[in-house]
């Protein structure tokens, strides 16, 4: 919309005029006649706001206030008088602005609508025009477009009232007429006691329980596929009578050991989260006052991502072998504009996509990934130190509109790999019955600079549930980091997206989801062991892989480096006998190797029990026997498994050794993990027989196995780690003796690895 300023100082004082083709202004009306009052509409409410804006390119102006003194060079106009002839002999003049000035204001405006002193003289000396000119009119200009935004506003305002009073009005014509749904007939409302009201909540919970639970015994009992329907014959059936092979199972026995109930909606393992939580060893991020910013860079970040789930199109660059996709860069940058800014020149892209599905509502999911501890315990070998804020807390009742500030640490288990460090917000949103989707984009460019060594542009995951109990899941992670960091070793095998790629994520997250079907499912030589001591088991390993991540990666306790060499990393903590741990100074030791052997024949060799005793000190004197074996997954050949292990008796008058050791193995396309702990006898009979596994100590060591995908390789990268007591009181101070002890003891558990895979000579 053109327009141009003009002004008139009399009297001190400066007064709005308005002209048309044609017309001559007079002094004081704001509408001084019908033909431009018809062109221009008074507006009302607006109090002393100048009208601004016409299709000849005039404005006027009003109360200017401390600007009343101001004039153009050709705007002078002499004192007034109450004669007329006087004014018509003193003719009042105005300058009306050009078309290309007006035009050049206007481009000027969308760059900079507040121009400074030095701004407003160069355009005022290139368009011809004073100071003051060009200031009044980006007064005026900026009165306009405020003027347009408040009407638009209201506009808005106005409809969603409309929509809100028709809402009500239904809502109480529904409650002077109830009808009941059982019968047909109308209802006759009475106050809900709220005990009454919990009861009928709870109620619901058991009953979508039960249902999910039937699927479970016609999956695994009766050996059906699990695609009946979820309301099935199996909808009476009683947990507490022992019938169906369930003797003596409850809803405690069969808890996720990351706080995730099987069959409940909403888990209720952990207590409801303060606004501000802290994730381990790491401070809390603090939420923003200004939250209008956070919340439009979650919404465009929700649309990317729901763009990017979308199954055809040329974004996505598909694998044949494998259930993995690459985002295809170039069609990316030509469909989105950017959320975030642009990569720093040092850092590197990876964004991968993966589907599936996992035995897990989509609302148990959403739960899973909005509340903190959940999260880091549904993926302890990705997250290490984790905190956030909470910005916005969404619906009332659940997580529809919740926005989270986040700060965390992801970790690839080897020293040689730097964890990386983002800050980012998490967004929660419905997106129909059964279906929602939660998205985490970075906040450096809110946060006035950058936060850590990687970026998450949208990335996610949307869940929509499936008929038989389970849900469909796109899992989307697109990351930009700092690549120069990463050892060249690792470079090739972060590159192929399964260090912390979708796939990976998605492999995780069904591992977990399938841990209650294993509890039901293991074997050992215990078979009278409860379904409540083999959860307490599951869960004393999972705090076991846990503390091994942090002593590979120095995450989620205050470690200090002592000695960085030789890919060699060496850290201490001081504990003070909390959380299951022994008191005294704790030193964590690991170091990674290639070995030219795949990765499969390397798991196999620390596996087996006769070659066991070429790195285990535990396994010298004999076997060990199995007690104990958890299968993590409906398959028992994934080679996933926890296992509790025991010293043979060499003889029939030696006694059995008190020590027992806990073991568990992970494998995926990111490679395996095999990780033990020597567990004291008596400790561990109290946690078989279902007691809490929190205080038990412990301290594991183990490897990490990860393929060399180097061009032309056909090798692994060993990380062996360890964690040992190195004095007991805490307040010691470590010593060189403990140093080199350490580092010898490194040197020979990789020789006997090698020795006994016939690389003695390499």
């Amino acid at each position: 919309m053109n327009f141009g300023g003009i002004t008139n100082k009399k009297s001190g004082a400066c007064e709005s005029k308005m002209v048309a083709d044609g017309l001559v202004s007079c002094s004081n009306p704001l509408f001084f006649n019908s033909t431009v009052s018809s062109f221009y509409p008074k507006m009302e409410d607006l109090g002393e706001i100048g009208f601004i804006g016409g299709p000849q390119g005039i404005s006027f102006m009003k109360g200017m206030g401390d600007e009343a003194d101001s004039k153009s060079g050709n705007d002078h106009i002499g004192s007034a008088s109450g004669d007329a002839s006087k004014k018509t002999s003193n003719k009042e003049k105005y300058y009306r602005h050009k078309s290309f000035q007006i035009q050049e204001l206007e481009n000027y405006f969308k760059k900079n609508p507040h121009p400074d002193e030095k701004g407003r003289l160069e355009l005022g000396k290139r368009l011809g025009l004073e100071s003051r000119q060009v200031k009044f009119w980006f007064q005026n200009r900026r009165t306009q477009l405020k003027t347009q935004l408040e009407r638009h506003e209201n506009i808005n305002l106005k409809q969603e009232n409309e929509k809100l009073c028709h809402e009500n009005i239904l809502l109480c014509e529904a409650m002077r007429n109830p009808i009941c749904k059982s019968c047909g007939s109308p209802a006759v409302l009475r106050e809900v006691p709220p005990e009454h009201l919990h009861l009928l909540i709870e109620n619901a919970r058991l009953k979508d329980e039960l249902e999910r639970l039937g699927i479970v015994v016609s999956k695994f009992l009766n050996g059906t596929d699990g695609s009946m329907s979820p309301f099935g014959s199996y909808s009476a059936i009683d947990l507490d009578a022992g019938r169906n092979g369930f003797s003596g199972l409850n809803t405690r026995d069969l808890m996720f050991p990351l706080g995730l109930e099987l069959g409940t909606r909403v888990s209720n393992s952990f207590p409801p989260l303060p606004s501000s939580v802290t994730g381990l060893g790491m401070t809390s991020v603090n939420a923003p006052s200004d939250k209008s910013m956070f919340l439009e860079l979650a919404m465009a970040a929700m649309e990317e991502l729901m763009k990017l789930s979308q199954p055809d199109g040329p974004l996505w660059l598909k694998k044949l072998d494998e259930n993995i996709e690459f985002l295809n860069l170039g069609e990316y940058a030509k469909t989105f504009m950017p959320c975030i800014s642009m990569k720093p020149k040092h850092f590197t892209t990876e964004a991968t996509r993966a589907t599936g599905t996992a035995f897990i509502s989509s609302l148990a999911l959403v739960e899973a990934l909005m509340n903190l501890t959940q999260w880091m315990e549904m993926f302890p070998r990705n997250i290490g130190r984790a905190s956030f804020d909470i910005i916005c807390s969404g619906m009332p009742g659940n997580w529809d509109g919740s926005l989270h500030l986040i700060q965390a640490e992801f970790q690839v288990l080897s020293p040689l790999v730097p964890t990386r460090v983002a800050k980012f917000i998490r967004f929660c949103k419905q997106h129909g019955e059964g279906m929602w989707a939660v998205v985490d984009v970075s906040v450096d460019d809110l946060m006035h600079g950058q936060q850590g060594n990687c970026r998450r542009l949208p990335s996610g995951c949307i869940m929509q549930d499936l008929p038989n109990g389970y849900s469909k899941i796109i899992w989307i992670e697109h990351t930009e980091y700092n690549e120069s960091t990463v050892h060249h070793l690792f470079q090739p095998f972060i590159q192929s997206g399964n260090a912390l790629g979708a796939q990976k994520w998605l492999l995780d997250l069904q591992m977990q989801c399938e841990l209650p079907f294993a509890i039901l499912n293991s074997r050992g030589d215990q078979p009278e062991l409860p379904p409540s001591g083999k959860t307490s088991i599951v869960r004393l390993a999972q705090r076991m892989i846990r503390s091994f991540c942090s002593g590979i990666c120095g995450t989620i306790h205050n470690w200090e480096t002592v000695q960085n060499s030789d890919d060699t990393t060496l850290m201490i903590r001081k504990s003070i006998g909390e959380n299951g741990e022994p008191p005294g100074v704790i030193l964590s030791a690991a170091t990674t190797v290639r070995v030219p052997v795949p990765p499969s024949r390397l798991l196999d060799f620390l596996q087996n029990e006769k070659t066991r005793a070429h790195w285990d000190a535990l396994s010298e004197n004999g076997l060990m026997q199995q007690i104990v074996q958890i299968f993590k997954g409906q398959s028992q050949g994934n080679g996933n498994s926890i296992t509790l292990l025991q010293t043979k008796v060499p003889s029939l008058n030696a006694s059995p050794s008190n020590v027992l050791v806990l073991q568990e193995t992970c494998t995926d396309i990111s490679g395996s993990l095999f990780v033990n702990a020597p567990i004291d006898g008596t400790a561990m009979n109290v946690v078989m027989n279902g007691s809490d596994p929190s205080g038990v100590p412990i301290l594991p060591s183990g490897f990490a196995i990860i393929p060399d995908v180097s061009a032309g390789q056909d090798g692994s990268l060993l990380t062996l780690a360890f964690q040992i007591l190195v004095n007991s009181q805490p307040g010691a101070k470590l010593t060189m003796e403990s140093i080199e002890t350490v580092r010898s003891l490194i040197a020979r558990r990789l020789h006997g690895i090698k020795t006994g895979l016939g690389l003695a000579g390499n």
